[in-house]
């Protein structure tokens, strides 16, 4: 049984989500449908080294949204474990995301209002506690992003 345990923890699988290269570039990205969620970078799935165990494949979707590698290893090892807390903390954020860019584009295609202007009313609405937090220039930088690819990719 211990044998057993050691091959299916043996990383000689390709890695599904940079598919072996250790980098997730933008048609990786694009593959994936993480536009707007995700930055090209080391792979996070494989910690970048392009393979994966039959484990990990198991436990955790190729395309998990929160499990980036600019998190802290310990909320890495938490999410490839199936921490609850952590999963459930992902969910969070990939749906403050999805609100984040169905509101933006209301505001672009609806009222034919520019980044500075969304982002404006956006922090003029904040909560003093929300749960995610954004400076100006980080949020115009997003918004324009998301415009593009509004422009891009008209529905």
């Amino acid at each position: 049984m211990i044998i057993f345990n050691f091959l299916l923890k043996k990383s000689n699988i390709e890695c599904p989500r940079c598919l072996g290269k250790g980098f997730v570039g933008p048609e990786d990205i694009r593959r994936l449908h993480k536009q707007l969620k995700w930055a090209p970078g080391p792979c996070a799935y494989c910690n970048a080294s392009g393979k994966v165990t039959e484990e990990l494949l198991s436990k955790v979707a190729v395309d998990t949204t929160y499990l980036t590698i600019d998190l802290p290893e310990s909320e890495i090892e938490k999410i490839k474990n199936g921490d609850t807390e952590a999963i459930e903390k992902g969910k969070r954020q990939e749906l403050f995301i999805d609100n984040l860019i169905k509101y933006v584009e209301y505001y672009y295609v609806s009222e034919n209002m520019n980044a500075e202007s969304i982002a404006a009313l956006y922090l003029s609405t904040e909560d003093d506690k929300a749960l995610y937090s954004v400076e100006k220039e980080n949020l115009i930088q997003y918004i324009h992003k998301i415009i593009e690819l509004k422009r891009s990719n008209p529905d």
